[in-house]
């Protein structure tokens, strides 16, 4: 059984048994999520210690601000904020990489006053760490990147690789450049070593990835998406993030389109089975023109940015949710695509100067049945205050830098919290 919980019964949920769904983190993943659940008249509840589009959504009833996931206590302050709030029995769902950990290693507590769907941190780590994740692919026959075991500048100076290569935090639970960027990428000997340098000075000598670099754009980039319960998928379907933002290491997706691709199906089926996984997940690939064969960058156990694409190719993810055993199986529709058009157009206007996008092929992406990434008819807010958030956080971000430049001042944590 993939929900369980205080009052979890051997089947599904079901809207009857749903009392409310608690949000944890996330941005346009849980403004998607909030949607979704909201059109159906389950009522929402946002924890978050970051990113506020998802509080401007009509269908976010309440919104908590808290600690943040990477606190002391944090599940123990989730457990008391259910009990004091009247939150007993809401499915609590996470929607970031730290959260995801958290709910992961304190299910045991956090049903005692939540419903969880998803699978414990013994099993998950082997997913989301990506050192372990390379190893848990390669038993289940999955084609990795090459990896190159780098643990020391001494390593980076003298191991034999095949540049280009690129460095990758081995898990994102810290935000800094590097989690930031994504991934670095090293085109020589003495840029291995000093991109090294830095990323372990970040992450720690063993939390930094060095792989090789597979040549292509978005063309070659795929996502498998779907909801496990059982051991088996209840629902699934393949994309190509046909482009993203930054152009190269993308932090975030800005056009995805629904494909069929079995073969992406039948390997991560292979994957998750492997560790008896639960809940949603997308899992991030690239294709290997040289080898013709997908290889796996990466594992998101969680609802991901692009979710509002599925519910518009026939997959309604929240709907399977709440009636998990009871909804037949369906099939994703193709011709749809999601797209975040600001970030989009940036991302198009590099990749046309750079000529690896022609003015004709990006007009004929945006002639698919077009789902977007903040816009709704009926929840305009988030679209028309994104942009303003945006440029005041990032201009948070950059008074915060240069304030830890700084000799340091007393200044209260919870205010520069809250403004963050």
């Amino acid at each position: 059984m993939t929900i369980s919980g205080a009052a979890a019964a051997a089947t599904a949920p079901g809207r009857s048994m749903l009392p409310g769904v608690v949000i944890l983190g996330g941005a346009h993943n849980a403004l998607a999520l909030a949607r979704s659940f909201g059109r159906k008249g389950i009522p929402v509840a946002l924890v978050t210690d970051d990113h506020p589009l998802p509080t401007f959504s009509r269908y976010v009833r309440r919104t908590f601000d808290w600690p943040g996931a990477t606190s002391a206590g944090a599940a123990a302050w989730l457990v008391a904020l259910a009990s004091q709030h009247d939150l007993k029995n809401w499915l609590l769902l996470p929607c970031a990489d730290n959260e995801v950990r958290l709910v992961a290693e304190n299910q045991d507590l956090l049903r005692t006053r939540f419903q969880i769907m998803g699978t414990q941190w013994g099993a998950l780590q082997h997913l989301c760490n990506k050192q372990l994740l390379v190893q848990t692919a390669e038993k289940a026959g999955i084609a990795v990147p090459k990896s190159y075991p780098v643990e020391s500048t001494e390593d980076a100076a003298r191991i034999d690789v095949t540049f280009p290569v690129i460095l990758k935090p081995a898990m994102r639970m810290t935000r800094n450049d590097l989690t930031a960027a994504k991934a670095w990428r090293a085109e020589t000997r003495d840029e291995l070593i000093d991109l090294y340098r830095k990323a372990a000075a970040l992450q720690g000598q063993d939390g930094v990835v060095v792989q090789e670099y597979i040549p292509g754009g978005g063309e070659a980039q795929f996502s498998y998406a779907a909801l496990w319960s059982n051991n088996s998928p209840v629902a699934e379907l393949a994309a190509r993030r046909t482009r993203q933002y930054p152009v190269e290491f993308g932090y975030t997706s800005t056009f995805v389109e629904i494909v069929d691709n079995d073969e992406l199906k039948v390997i991560s089926r292979k994957l998750l089975s492997s560790v008896g996984f639960e809940g949603l997940v997308e899992v991030e690939y690239k294709h290997d023109a040289r080898s013709n064969s997908y290889k796996i960058l990466d594992v998101n156990p969680r609802s991901w940015s692009w979710l509002s694409l599925c519910e518009a190719g026939s997959l309604d993810f929240p709907e399977l949710i709440l009636n998990l055993g009871v909804a037949p199986a369906l099939q994703a529709t193709v011709g749809h695509a999601w797209v975040h058009v600001p970030r989009d157009i940036v991302a198009s206007i590099h990749l046309l100067l750079l000529s690896r996008l022609t003015f004709g092929a990006w007009l004929q992406s945006y002639r698919q049945k077009l789902t977007f990434a903040v816009f709704a008819w009926d929840d305009p807010r988030p679209a028309l205050l994104e942009l303003p958030t945006t440029i005041i956080r990032v201009l948070m971000r950059m008074f915060t830098a240069k304030k830890q430049a700084a000799p340091p001042r007393s200044v209260s944590r919870k205010i520069e919290t809250k403004l963050l």
